[in-house]
């Protein structure tokens, strides 16, 4: 049975899609079957990420047009062999939460984990959506902004009874703890009221990777807290690759 995990934030600019790939990434070099959906319809950037800008054929709105079959319209990541994509579309198309439960359904014996990369913003399409979720990724950056946004997504999904939540705290710094924007990670974590599962650090060669379409350096930051992530979910006990204070 598969684990699908929407990963989601009240903000765009949070990092959400690099996020995605890179659990993904980490969750397929650990030898998972895993796919990636792509919601951000319109912008989708995924393909680019993985190197794949040029060589995809189909995407969820042939999909969704009934042009193609779900299976026909995933494709397979070359960077990592367990790992497959199903990108959004390039145009804005309209979707209802009921036909990416029913895409999950028709799909899920063939992955262990189905990570959906929901479109960022406080609407009732992204909650319809991510409601349908064996766990819900809530992703914030140290930005005040950010944190309160990501607090009120959570209340929401805490008030419509989705209680599996976790936070993840993206792109921190030395430059943003302390006297910046906030004093500790610990605030973010009180301010959102959900569990910690995991701290990306800022990462420029994560940066130029996902930006390049290149394989993830291994000897990267960013990487190590991905593939920490994914082990957790794995149900690991695995100690923070970034501190929180």
């Amino acid at each position: 049975m598969s684990k699908i995990i929407a990963v989601t934030s009240g903000k765009g600019g949070t990092g959400k899609s690099t996020v995605c790939a890179g659990i993904g990434y980490a969750l397929a070099k650990q030898g998972h079957r895993t796919l990636l959906i792509e919601l951000d319809f319109g912008l989708r950037c995924l393909d680019i990420m993985f190197g794949m800008e040029n060589s995809i054929k189909y995407d969820l709105g042939d999909v969704l047009s009934g042009k193609k079959k779900v299976l026909d319209a995933i494709a397979d990541v070359p960077m990592a062999s367990n790992l497959n994509l199903l990108c959004a579309p390039k145009t804005l198309t309209s979707v209802t939460a009921e036909q990416i439960v029913e895409i999950c359904r028709s799909i899920k014996k063939y992955f262990e984990y189905i990570i959906i990369d929901t479109g960022a913003g406080i609407n009732s399409h992204v909650f319809d959506i991510v409601e349908q979720s064996n766990l819900i990724l809530v992703l914030s950056t140290p930005d005040p902004v950010c944190v309160r946004d990501a607090s009120l997504m959570s209340d929401e999904f805490y008030n419509r009874g989705n209680k599996s939540q976790r936070l993840i705290i993206n792109k921190i710094s030395k430059k943003v703890i302390g006297d910046a924007l906030v004093t500790n990670l610990d605030e973010i974590i009180d301010r959102v009221g959900v569990q910690l599962i995991g701290v990306i650090p800022d990462d420029f060669k994560m940066t130029v990777a996902t930006g390049k379409g290149n394989p993830i350096p291994t000897d990267s930051a960013a990487l190590r807290a991905f593939d920490a992530i994914a082990k957790r979910l794995g149900g690991d006990f695995v100690p923070l690759t970034v501190k929180t204070a």
